[in-house]
């Protein structure tokens, strides 16, 4: 069994989302790909640090440095042959994600179908549990981080 790092982070603006929903593209597995969304970000290479990988696949994605906050949920789950842990951080400068152009980043256009911010109880939201969730109240400084262990699904 492989494993796989990821990042990713949690941008709240009037009570909404900021997520993505992804395309089809090479490289990545095409089923169902445009049926979800999820929050932006994506996976560690081998030795690099969170924080910076955060920062990393965010600018990348969406062109906007990322002021990040507290870590606030770790989430780990097999999919396939990878075992897969992803760990979500606040990102605090929602403002600056109000106007997303992806064909101003190095990534996003040929990675990304739309992002927007959206009611997470009102989409299909990968992971699912994100669903459920106080954002709000896990964003608030004294807030611990969450652990979700779905070894055996997704969601």
């Amino acid at each position: 069994m492989n494993r796989r790092v990821a990042v990713r982070g949690i941008v709240l603006h009037d009570g909404k989302l900021l997520c993505v929903r992804l395309k089809k593209y090479d490289g990545r597995a095409t089923d169902g790909a445009d049926d979800y969304w999820c929050t932006p970000g994506g996976g560690v290479d081998i030795g690099e640090p969170l924080l910076p990988a955060l920062r990393r696949e965010i600018v990348e994605e969406l062109g906007v440095e990322p002021t990040i906050g507290n870590l606030l949920y770790i989430q780990q789950f097999v999919h396939g042959n990878t075992e897969q842990l992803e760990f979500f951080f606040h990102v605090t400068n929602a403002e600056d994600y109000l106007h997303i152009d992806l064909a101003q980043t190095t990534h996003g256009a040929i990675e990304i179908e739309t992002v927007d911010f959206i009611d997470p109880s009102q989409v299909r939201l990968l992971p699912t549990f994100l669903t459920n969730e106080s954002l709000a109240e896990q964003t608030t400084p004294d807030a611990a981080p969450k652990f979700f262990n779905n070894i055996n699904n997704h969601g």
